[in-house]
């Protein structure tokens, strides 16, 4: 039975410390809307190489918000004692590292997403599956193992946590992107 306790909660680690993470990619539609990030120009292949839903206010706009809340995350954790530790980091700089890794890690999937989206001719809106919510993890883990490793290692190291992440991260997304549909922030509900 310990074991199950044992997984259980690092399932719950994943998630929690991952919000930030999360976060970034629905503030990036409140905080977006100006500046296209490919200022609207064509790839050699004659498609948008993002489209207009990717701009800068959008990718700093969300990858701040996600610091923001990883910061109250982090005060959280201190005045509380959670987990008798600060999963962050100790340090406000090794806090700051790990959530800008995994905000604009986070934001630069979403970017790599929309550009694999175009080259394979889905337009902006469109269904694309999982490149609609797996490359923004993804190049989130990728990020923090370079720029946090030990942080990494931690918490999406042993597989357990990044595997409950990959699994969370469809359905987590798909409602969302209702919510925003239904805020009017959103085009389509996916």
């Amino acid at each position: 039975m310990p074991e199950i306790v044992t997984i259980v909660l690092d399932i719950v680690y994943a998630f929690i410390l991952f919000i930030p993470a999360f976060v970034a990619n629905p503030a990036a539609v409140i905080t977006g809307g100006h500046y296209p990030i490919d200022a609207g120009r064509n790839f050699p292949d004659g498609k948008r190489i993002l489209g207009d839903g990717k701009t800068w206010t959008g990718y700093f706009g969300g990858s701040l918000a996600g610091v923001l809340i990883g910061f109250i995350l982090a005060g959280i954790f201190y005045i509380s004692g959670f987990a008798g530790s600060l999963p962050y980091g100790r340090t406000f700089i090794e806090i700051l590292v790990v959530l800008l890794a995994m905000s604009f890690g986070s934001l630069t999937g979403d970017v790599a997403g929309s550009f694999i989206k175009r080259r394979i001719g889905i337009q902006r809106g469109g269904k694309g599956a999982l490149l609609d919510q797996w490359p923004f993890v993804l190049v989130s883990f990728l990020f923090l193992f370079v720029f946090a490793r030990s942080f990494f290692m931690s918490y999406y190291g042993n597989i357990i946590g990044a595997v409950a992440i990959l699994v969370i991260t469809p359905p987590l997304h798909r409602g969302v992107n209702i919510i925003g549909f239904a805020m009017k922030k959103k085009d389509v509900p996916w």
